[in-house]
């Protein structure tokens, strides 16, 4: 586990820095799709969670949820284009799962990729997030997490 200005970071997790978003190919060749705990960090208690329908089509760096906090109402933009196959509805009842755990039971949502290949190149894991993630905290003046 990676961590920047006290955020961390998975290592085994890819990036979309921009957007704060993080997404993980899975065994059943889904990927699953969440927010970082910078994201969390900015955004304060999540208090509202609303998906995207499952069936439903999501294009790369669209929205596929919305979420509210006492600061901030936003899309959670998706790293991946795909097909909804599941979204959390452990979430839904509570939706502050997803700031104490942004990686594991707080996740987004899940989908069908469409073409993994073409929008996973553009990700970023491991140290070159940490970079990533370093640079765009510095340009945004943030303390940290």
């Amino acid at each position: 586990m990676g961590a920047v200005r006290g955020c961390n970071i998975p290592d085994n997790l890819s990036y979309n820095v921009e957007n704060n978003a993080w997404v993980r190919k899975d065994s059943d060749g889904t990927v699953t799709v969440g927010v970082t705990s910078y994201a969390c960090s900015l955004a304060g208690e999540i208090v509202s969670y609303t998906p995207k329908k499952v069936g439903r089509s999501i294009e790369k760096d669209k929205s596929c949820a919305t979420v509210e906090s006492g600061k901030w109402v936003g899309p959670v933009k998706s790293p991946v284009a795909g097909e909804v196959v599941a979204v959390n509805d452990a979430v839904t009842g509570k939706p502050g799962l997803i700031n104490k755990d942004p990686y594991g039971e707080g996740w987004i949502i899940r989908l069908k990729p469409a073409n993994w290949d073409a929008d996973s190149a553009a990700l970023l894991s491991g140290a070159a997030a940490m970079s990533a993630f370093e640079s765009k905290m510095q340009a945004d003046g943030f303390k940290g997490c």
